[in-house]
């Protein structure tokens, strides 16, 4: 049976549906905010967390905290031998120097892996910097100042989709991934427009938006080894109770429960191909999985050779320990996959290939609790080691709308890999596992991963709403939307990802 003979209504037909240096001014709590360091939040600050589940193992949590007014003060100076300093990078500035600012004094709180900052209104944007630094758990170490990047509302759903249209849509900064931790400090600085107001302070751009909190995210405990659940049905058949679940929609590709997909050759691959368009495979075909030359004798059955790589593995969502409660249960498609877009998560590059899952999870989380989306933004996430995870449920074979690339996430694919890469290179690793998917997932869509296509813009701030844009079929956020993702250094290998892409489908 063929693994992937559950994607031709999709390919065949329409589904409606719905990307350093620390600040020099120390800021303090006003003397009207009632935060005080080393207090652990109340219960009405935790907005969301979560429930043990019946195996006995916490899928993860969110910390809710509000942050209010800052005023310009002298600096805690601890002795600088003192293990629990933080950075001694903070300067004293007089009053004028003080632009509208908002944080949360030193405390301590729950455990929490990732960090950021969500506002009231999405359409709102934060012009300014944020700033935090957290504490290693069950240490007096203390990180230096690390800047969350604000530019993240790019990364969304289209205008005018049910999706965007919730009312539980937030807007928020980028997630940074800063490992195990147990304390917080949080500043935010508005952006000055150069002029001072009547009260000697520095006038902001624009306000900062309203209803700023800060996010902690606990990704939860590692799930344990799991293979295909017991009694399983067998692949390609669905009952009415597993359709709902989120492997359900891979089961041509791998078992129920299972937690990755299993590569293929591309021999293997072009056959799954071939037989959904109802053709067979030339049997003098010597395709191997590295894409050796072909040997294709002429066939008056086989009407045209298709191009596709082959079939990378794949982490499923519950390979990396997706909890299905969180997102909404149905799922969302677009008609077809004519573009990719590249992202990279901004989330920070101190995380090991072990800890993708966890920082995966905490992403989901943030994506879902925190900005208020149906699911995780991106279809696929690529890690340091080229490891690819399945993104937004709906089945990696089919064209699943995502909330990666604002106007253009109709038939298109959002692809992130985890890091920044404004100013680090992109592991070789990570830009060979884009190649591998891409060549895969468009093959299946008859797409050139060198090619060029048409999408009409959804709106944004690059190209109007309704305007059919000429596009790289592999293209970076940016192509689509004045941002600085995926970042310069990741951008620059994009070149590449798209000749190996190509090459990995046999053209």
């Amino acid at each position: 049976m063929s693994r992937i003979r559950g994607m031709r209504g999709h390919l065949a037909s329409s589904i409606a549906v719905t990307c350093a240096a620390a600040l020099s001014l120390p800021l303090a709590l006003s003397s009207n905010a009632t935060a005080t360091p080393s207090v652990a939040p109340s219960a009405a600050e935790r907005r969301t967390t979560g429930n043990a589940t019946p195996g006995g193992t916490t899928p993860g949590s969110t910390q809710s905290l509000p942050l209010t007014p800052l005023t310009p003060s002298t600096p805690r100076t601890p002795p600088s031998s003192s293990p629990s300093s933080p950075s001694s990078g903070d300067r004293t500035l007089p009053p004028p120097a003080l632009a509208s600012a908002q944080g949360l004094a030193r405390r301590d709180v729950r455990r929490f892996s990732l960090v950021g900052v969500v506002w009231d209104d999405p359409d709102s944007e934060l012009h300014g910097r944020v700033q935090v630094r957290t504490r290693a758990t069950g240490t007096t170490t203390w990180s230096a100042w690390q800047d969350v990047d604000t530019h993240n509302h790019e990364h969304a759903a289209d205008p005018d989709t049910a999706e965007r249209a919730s009312g539980r849509v937030r807007g928020s900064t980028a997630p940074l991934w800063v490992g195990d931790s147990d304390g917080v400090e949080v500043r935010v600085q508005g952006e000055a427009d150069g002029r001072t107001g009547a009260d000697g302070r520095a006038v902001t751009a624009e306000p900062l938006p309203k209803g700023l909190h800060v996010e902690l995210v606990d990704p939860g405990a590692e799930p344990p080894p799991q293979g295909p659940e017991v009694n399983a049905p067998p692949p390609g058949v669905l009952t009415a109770e597993s359709a709902a679940a989120a492997s359900a929609v891979n089961a041509e590709l791998a078992p129920i429960g299972a937690t990755e997909i299993p590569a293929l050759s591309q021999k293997e691959t072009r056959a799954d191909l071939l037989e959904t368009r109802g053709e067979e495979l030339d049997p003098t075909d010597t395709t191997d999985a590295a894409g050796a030359a072909d040997t294709v004798a002429a066939s008056a059955n086989q009407r045209a050779k298709p191009y596709i790589g082959a079939r990378p593995r794949i982490v499923t969502r519950r390979g990396w320990g997706a909890d299905e409660g969180l997102r909404e249960s149905n799922f969302s498609y677009t008609k077809t996959v004519k573009a990719v877009f590249v992202h990279h998560s901004a989330s920070g590059n101190n995380y090991r290939c072990a800890q993708a899952p966890s920082v995966i999870r905490s992403i989901y989380r943030y994506h879902v609790k925190s900005s208020g989306w149906r699911d995780i933004g991106y279809n696929f996430l690529v890690d340091k080691c080229g490891n690819i995870y399945e993104g937004r449920a709906g089945g990696v074979a089919k064209p699943v709308m995502g909330a990666h690339t604002l106007g253009f996430n109709s038939k298109s694919m959002g692809i992130a890999v985890l890091g920044s890469f404004g100013k680090a290179n992109p592991p070789a690793a990570s830009v060979k596992a884009v190649a591998k998917l891409t060549a895969w997932k468009l093959g299946l869509y008859g797409a050139n991963p060198r090619g060029k296509t048409y999408l009409k813009s959804g709106g944004g701030n690059l190209y109007r709403k309704g305007k059919n844009v000429r596009l790289n079929v592999i293209s970076g956020h940016r192509d689509g939307f004045a941002t600085e993702c995926p970042g310069g250094r990741l951008y620059a290998k994009l070149g590449k990802a798209r000749a190996t892409s190509a090459r990995y489908q046999g053209r």
